[in-house]
């Protein structure tokens, strides 16, 4: 499990596709400090595991299935990624739980100054808007944010100057595809209201868990 709260700005130091596989070379420097082959890594809200570590960088496999259904395909050398640690329990949760484990790729529709920070708006399928609400999180690229508002199509996130400056959402722009997991409790939720005898949500069942 992750926060969502980024630790280092990665960069790509190379990538090398292995049939359907790809070995993903990624530059880093604090994290590295302290982590060894076997940990998980989250690369762009992806959850993945250091395969290798060396001075200066690690390694990472990615399966077909990652690269299908995340923006990791998209990666080059060069490339900027938001790297997270697993979290402690012993830790403070500065962002919210996340799991790593990507719902959608997401679109960026619109980016505009908001005085000093950015405003965004993503588009995302359905499927994954149904678990986003006003005020709540949501992870995009692995970075928690804050839900601004919501349409049937997309949503608004600001990030503010130190997010801009220390993840990939300040090199983003128009058209860029980015990572979303949706809140990982809204799913529970839904998942425990539909496992009634009925099947269906019904006022009745809401009162009787307290969420009406």
């Amino acid at each position: 499990m992750f926060t969502g709260i980024i630790e280092e700005l990665g960069r790509v130091k190379g990538i090398e596709r292995k049939g359907g596989n790809a070995d993903l070379a990624i530059e880093a420097k604090i994290i590295i400090e302290e982590a060894k082959i076997g940990d998980s890594i989250c690369v762009n809200g992806t959850c993945l595991t250091m395969a290798g570590i060396s001075k200066g960088f690690f390694r990472a496999d990615v399966s077909p299935e990652t690269l299908r259904s995340t923006n990791l395909g998209e990666l080059k050398s060069g490339s900027k990624v938001n790297l997270e640690m697993p979290m402690r329990l012993s830790d403070r949760i500065g962002g919210h739980i996340v799991s790593g484990h990507v719902d959608c790729v997401g679109i960026i529709k619109e980016k505009t100054p908001l005085g000093d920070s950015i405003s965004f708006r993503i588009e995302a399928p359905r499927e994954v808007l149904r678990y986003t609400i006003l005020k709540g999180s949501i992870a995009v690229d692995g970075i928690s944010l804050t839900v601004t508002d919501i349409t049937e199509k997309d949503f608004g996130i600001v990030i503010i100057p130190h997010t801009a400056k220390v993840t990939t959402m300040g090199f983003k722009g128009i058209g860029d595809k980015v990572n979303i997991e949706a809140d990982i409790l809204g799913k529970y939720v839904e998942r425990i209201l539909l496992s009634n005898e009925k099947g269906k949500i019904t006022k009745e069942l809401l009162n009787e868990y307290g969420f009406a």
